[in-house]
């Protein structure tokens, strides 16, 4: 089999528990430690020599076509599959998208979740099992908070397991490897899901086309304004990365404990304490914020909306 080289990066999801910051930016587009999320991901898959890249678009595209483009600034070749005016959910969407990829088997990437999983062993599993799907999973330790998959002695995906059961589970990372017949069971333009909807089916009829590959990884996946909180600061103290591109601090103007993305002004004797500063900004000379969230209003102007998460 030849390498794989195509994936299907999903960024067209509303990001609605995120707001208000997906009303300034999609979330794939959001910046961690100062690097946008979709660009990361971008970067993760070039290394793993995943050069082709397709990206489904929904909500907010500009703020990701602007970051990624045609991909070569990030070393990859990026198209685009358009969801308008609906959006087509986790099986709608690379059902859309199939013709677009152009491969048979490709990598899917959800764009709201960071992983530092070695994809080599994931790509390894797939091909060597004869599924349809390969999903990179972890043991589920935090059961309370999240559903897991119910797998067999094989590996094969059995079903779902809700959230809050005692029954023993894993958690999906966000990378599944799959085949283009995945998805041949997913109506055309309209809205479907994977999980609990197309890939329950494909289990039913075809037992063991679905499966799992259980890998040593990271993985920090950015659902709430809390959870980017403190994935954001995790990764700004790991790299050194305090600031957004074009952000600037004049004189004794002051940012402790905040988060600040693009071309943002903080102005003499100014002070922002635990806050998210988005993009443009102006917070002018000796202006106080705290335990908010500013963003640039249509004129201009500051708005604000209250930051809520605990300081990291």
């Amino acid at each position: 089999m030849p390498p794989l080289t195509h994936a299907l990066l999903l960024t067209a999801g509303l990001g609605t528990r995120l707001r208000p910051l997906t009303d300034v930016r999609a979330k794939p587009a959001m910046p961690v430690a100062g690097r946008p999320m979709v660009a990361r991901i971008a970067r993760w898959l070039r290394a793993a020599g995943l050069t082709d890249v397709v990206l489904n678009l929904h909500h907010r595209p500009e703020s990701i076509a602007t970051i990624v483009g045609d991909g070569s600034g990030l070393g990859v070749r990026a198209r685009y599959s358009w969801e308008q005016p609906e959006l087509l959910g986790s099986a709608g969407g690379p059902r859309q998208a199939l013709d677009i990829i152009g491969a048979d088997t490709f990598v899917i990437v959800n764009g709201d979740t960071l992983t530092n999983l070695e994809l080599p062993p994931l790509l390894e599993a797939h091909a060597a099992s004869g599924a349809l799907v390969t999903m990179a999973v972890l043991p589920n330790a935090q059961p309370q908070h999240y559903s897991g998959l119910r797998v067999g002695s094989d590996g094969a995906v059995l079903g779902v397991v809700p959230r809050g059961s005692s029954d023993a589970s894993f958690h999906f990372i966000g990378v599944q490897v799959a085949h283009r017949d995945a998805f041949a069971g997913a109506p055309v333009g309209r809205r479907s899901n994977s999980v609990g909807d197309v890939y329950a089916r494909l289990i039913a009829a075809r037992p063991g086309s679905i499966r799992v590959h259980v890998g040593a990884a990271a993985f920090w996946d950015i659902g709430t304004v809390a959870d980017y909180w403190h994935t954001s600061h995790a990764f700004a103290r790991a790299e050194g990365v305090d600031l957004g591109a074009g952000a600037q601090l004049v004189d004794d103007a002051r940012v402790t404990a905040s988060i600040v993305w693009d071309d943002v002004h903080v102005g003499p004797g100014a002070s922002v304490e635990h806050c998210i500063v988005t993009d443009g900004v102006r917070v002018s000379a000796g202006a106080r914020f705290a335990n908010q969230i500013l963003m640039r209003g249509p004129g201009g102007q500051v708005v604000t909306a209250p930051l809520r998460v605990e300081q990291s």
